[in-house]
């Protein structure tokens, strides 16, 4: 690459969200409102066009031009304009808000079961919380692709894989290649709650444990 390229590269303004157009516009709002929102900075600071210059070492037409929005901010423009006004990058753009990361979804009933999905990305792997309701009918094992992990929040959960027939408590865990047949439920007269970790490709479940020698501390 020529220095010439380096310097139209580093001088490139910030990509808006090539591909996705609600991405690029929320990204197209915030530069449009960079201009603004560093005049109004620089003049609440008492600040000077010139005086900001010469901390950046940007020129003053080029700072007059970036605040009227006739010049688009750039990465190479805005760190030096973020350290002269001392603060993060993201304050001085106004870049928005970190989404609500929580999950908010409805739960699934069917046939006895609640569940309630954790995730809500579609395909890969899947977690959910589910609640199993007492039930009379004998286990009706069956079985599909996939890889599945379960563990028991509380009540008693009956796994039934191949040729086991099991009674899970609380804290104890199970995990299995869904291809085999298998059938789980409450045992006993009260529901039980589980949380399932489920791969439809049959991703496995990768639990991380403690040391070796951390766990031989505590014995």
């Amino acid at each position: 690459m020529s220095g010439e390229q380096r310097r139209k590269a580093r001088s490139a303004p910030v990509d808006e969200g090539a591909g996705d157009p609600a991405e690029a516009g929320r990204i197209g709002a915030v530069l449009d409102g960079v201009g603004p929102r560093l005049r109004r900075i620089r003049r609440e600071r008492g600040a000077t066009l010139e005086a900001l210059s010469e901390v950046t070492g940007i020129s003053v037409s080029t700072l007059s031009r970036l605040e009227s929005g006739q010049r688009r901010p750039s990465l190479e423009l805005l760190l030096p304009l973020a350290r002269a006004h001392r603060m993060p990058l993201d304050d001085l753009v106004g870049a928005p808000a970190v989404e609500d990361p929580r999950v908010r979804t409805k739960p699934i009933v069917r046939e006895g079961r609640t569940m309630l999905p954790l995730t809500r990305r579609p395909g890969g792997l899947q977690a959910y919380k589910v609640v199993l309701e007492p039930a009379s009918a004998e286990p009706d094992p069956r079985a599909h692709e996939g890889y599945e992990w379960l563990y028991v929040l509380s009540g008693r959960l009956r796994l039934v894989l191949g040729e086991h027939d099991l009674v899970l408590g609380p804290g104890e865990a199970a995990e299995f290649d869904t291809r085999v047949p298998h059938w789980f439920g409450a045992s006993g007269d009260a529901p039980v709650e589980v949380l399932s970790l489920f791969g439809p490709q049959g991703e496995r479940m990768h639990v991380r444990a403690r040391p070796r020698a951390a766990r031989r501390d505590t014995e």
